[in-house]
């Protein structure tokens, strides 16, 4: 928290951009993946708009939470074990998560589309067939009851106190909330998309999702745990949240817009698929 920006338009840009990124999560995509899809079977209308009521689900959980603690800030101090359980908890779930969804394009056939892996998803249950707006939304409300999630906002909360309390802090949750609508929003309509497709481009388009995101994920985890064990580097990187944040969605946006670009080619006979 002590690296966080100290004047509100700076910390608001930055944590605009952790939305944007938070949205990337691969978690996020697997589970907005497996929603699309179970539903593109029995509502394509609604399939469509499964990252978008993921995204809204998990942005109130953010916004309830950064208000609490804004409102307890004065009776309760941040613990200072917090950031560092944050730091390798998130370390650990990157370095799994990359290699998980590696593995999943080294493994999948060449004639099926790759599917990004997650872990929490793996704990829906029959959650992971929401059929409903609300049920959906309660998937994204669940992910959110998350170590990661929960630390990152109460400590952008906390900070935000020092600016005027509640008001600011509720303004960084909608912001948080926003980034993240914008990227889940996005990847459900690009899921819904390759979905309709059955030909070579969408094979290809899948595999480079889920190569970035799972490559960049390990490239994180890498960083963070250079960070913590390497002082000159966490001095070094010290105020460069934002740089490094939007790094991080300008690589993985730019692969997406490719993966875009490729679905909207003209389709490949399927006899053209070997």
């Amino acid at each position: 928290m002590n690296n966080l920006p100290h004047d509100l338009l700076a910390l608001s840009l930055l944590v605009f951009v952790l939305g944007l990124k938070h949205g990337f999560d691969a978690d996020h995509l697997a589970t907005i993946d497996g929603l699309t899809r179970f539903n593109s079977r029995r509502n394509r209308a609604l399939a469509r708009y499964c990252g978008v009521l993921f995204s809204l689900g998990h942005g109130v959980v953010v916004v309830a939470i950064a208000l609490a603690v804004s409102l307890l800030a004065h009776k309760w101090q941040t613990p200072e074990w917090l950031e560092a359980f944050g730091a390798w908890t998130s370390i650990a779930f990157l370095a799994a998560l990359g290699l998980l969804n590696i593995q999943a394009v080294i493994r999948a056939h060449p004639a099926e589309m790759v599917r990004p892996i997650g872990l929490k998803g793996r704990f829906l249950g029959r959650l992971a067939e929401a059929a409903t707006p609300g049920l959906i939304a309660l998937v994204g409300a669940l992910f959110a009851l998350s170590f990661d999630t929960i630390s990152q906002a109460a400590l952008f909360a906390l900070t935000a106190t020092q600016f005027g309390g509640w008001r600011d802090a509720l303004l960084l949750g909608l912001l948080f909330m926003l980034g993240m609508l914008v990227t889940d929003g996005i990847n459900g309509l690009w899921i819904s998309r390759l979905i309709l497709r059955a030909d070579q481009i969408a094979l290809i388009a899948s595999r480079v999702m889920s190569l970035v995101v799972a490559s960049l994920s390990l490239l994180v985890a890498g960083f963070g745990l250079a960070k913590l064990t390497w002082p000159a580097l966490e001095a070094w990187s010290a105020g460069k949240e934002l740089l490094f944040g939007g790094t991080v969605v300008f690589v993985v946006a730019s692969s997406f817009g490719l993966a875009v670009r490729l679905t909207r080619s003209p389709a490949i006979k399927p006899a053209a698929i070997k």
